[in-house]
């Protein structure tokens, strides 16, 4: 048997190729490649300075690694490159392609490791890289949404219940909604920021490395801020890819209910916005269709980013402490969620940068419907009626029109006064027209105008 695996010496056979297939990782871990040479120059230095390795030999090492990393970038950026099974996984690969450019000082690098703390080291760091990126494109489309809201202020559209008209708002209002959800999406991606911050470097396969590094140290050298207090923890946690996929299905979830909103105002039926050429598609039959299909495609990888998150949590519901090889199930998903969100985000603020509101369909929809009537109600509350009595004067109003095909500001003096004595048409059609409505509403958080302008203050003043 030819000795190719570093555990083989307690075995009489070989790997079966089926099984050498099913285990590997490598087909996919590669993209940790750049996180472990960066850990495994970390960890040369720690072996230098215990004296484990010789300086020369430490710098033979680096030199090594570098050129192994660069290779193997221009293989991927090529296409060439084809991983083969047998290495298992990226650290396997990185280690014996570096004893091919270096010799045998390449079996020190493993010194006082294992890939237990390896593995956890370099996921620690590349989704640390990865919530830098990410964070970023929810910057902009938190920037984005305030600007949109900036140059929308004076337009009025209909706020909605059940999908049933409810009373008027502004649309610059019904973006800042989303803008919050966003802002609290970031914050909660702060949080697994400061809790992948843990370098887990040091404890080895369970019980921490038989030498006694600096983990300070090296800690420091990488950028983290914070070491595991627990050795079993470190290489078993998986709470913060948890919680990047908590977060991500979040994000995506507030972005899909946009999405359907998007989609919705695209239609005819609505006709509220619509979507520059370069964010729809066409059909292949009807020559006249202009599909909304990133609204629609965001709102579908909603899907598999819920699923990455329940397949993750179902993966680690039972398992034993330490480290098993379930985990190696922990990447695929984190991936995939990472890079739907890297591409969802930057799409979508496009999307809404480039689209056209149709101001005019807005105003149109609620000038001849029954939004309004909280707004009377409220009037004759101020009238000294009861509220839950003032609701139901309204509300046979809003039957009696209904049935005449009539809107409220249509009602006569009389008519009007059949209903509370002091109700004249003039007022009433002041008090629901759709901008009396809105300028009522100046509580904080309301659609007033002015309380608005507070909130994209506020907004703005969080975005650093």
């Amino acid at each position: 048997m030819n000795l190719k695996k570093p555990w083989e010496g307690r075995f009489h056979k070989d790997t079966d190729p089926q099984v050498e297939l099913f285990t590997a990782s490598l087909p996919f871990d590669y993209r940790l490649a750049p996180e472990d040479i960066l850990g495994s120059l970390a960890h040369v230095d720690a072996l230098v300075n215990k004296q484990l390795i010789t300086p020369q030999e430490g710098e033979t090492l680096k030199k090594g690694l570098e050129k192994v990393q660069h290779e193997l970038l221009q293989e991927l950026e090529e296409g060439t490159f084809y991983p083969d099974p047998s290495y298992e996984d990226i650290h396997m690969y990185l280690e014996k392609k570096l004893t091919e450019k270096v010799g045998e000082v390449g079996g020190k690098l493993h010194t006082g490791r294992s890939r237990n703390d390896q593995v956890a080291l370099d996921f620690h760091l590349y989704l640390m890289k990865e919530i830098k990126h990410i964070r970023a494109r929810l910057l902009d489309l938190q920037r984005t949404l305030i600007e949109m809201a900036e140059n929308h202020l004076e337009v009025i559209m209909p706020g909605y219940t059940h999908l049933q008209r409810a009373q008027p708002v502004l649309l610059s209002h019904h973006l800042m909604a989303y803008f919050w959800m966003l802002q609290r999406d970031r914050e909660r991606l702060e949080g697994v920021h400061r809790r992948t911050d843990l370098m887990p470097l040091g404890a080895g396969a369970l019980a921490g490395s038989g030498f006694p590094f600096d983990t300070e140290e090296t800690s420091r050298r990488l950028g983290f801020s914070r070491t595991y207090q627990n050795s079993i923890d470190a290489v078993s946690d998986r709470d913060f890819v948890l919680e990047f996929l908590s977060f991500a299905s979040i994000n995506v979830m507030h972005l899909s209910r946009f999405c359907e909103e998007i989609v919705l105002w695209c239609s005819s039926e609505f006709g509220f916005l619509e979507l520059d050429d370069a964010y729809t598609t066409g059909s292949s039959i009807m020559p006249q269709k202009k599909n909304p299909d990133v609204a629609e495609l965001i709102r579908g990888k909603t899907g598999r980013v819920f699923g990455n998150l329940v397949g993750m949590l179902t993966v680690l519901k039972g398992l034993p402490l330490t480290y098993n090889k379930d985990l190696q199930e922990d990447k695929e998903g984190l991936f995939d969620t990472v890079d739907t969100l890297k591409q969802a985000l930057p799409l979508f603020a496009g999307m809404l940068r480039t689209a056209r509101v149709n101001r005019e369909k807005m105003q149109q929809s609620i000038e001849k419907d029954f939004s309004g009537a909280t707004d009377l109600a409220d009037h004759l509350v101020k009238l000294g009626v009861p509220f839950r009595q003032a609701h139901g004067i309204v509300g046979r109003m809003v039957a009696f029109c209904e049935q005449g095909k009539i809107c409220l500001a249509d009602l006569s003096d009389e008519q009007l006064q059949e209903y509370h004595p002091s109700l004249v048409s003039r007022e009433v059609k002041r008090i629901i027209s759709p901008r009396s409505s809105i300028e009522a509403r100046t509580i904080h958080g309301g659609t007033a105008t002015a309380a608005v302008e507070r909130q994209l203050e506020e907004a703005r003043r969080l975005l650093p």
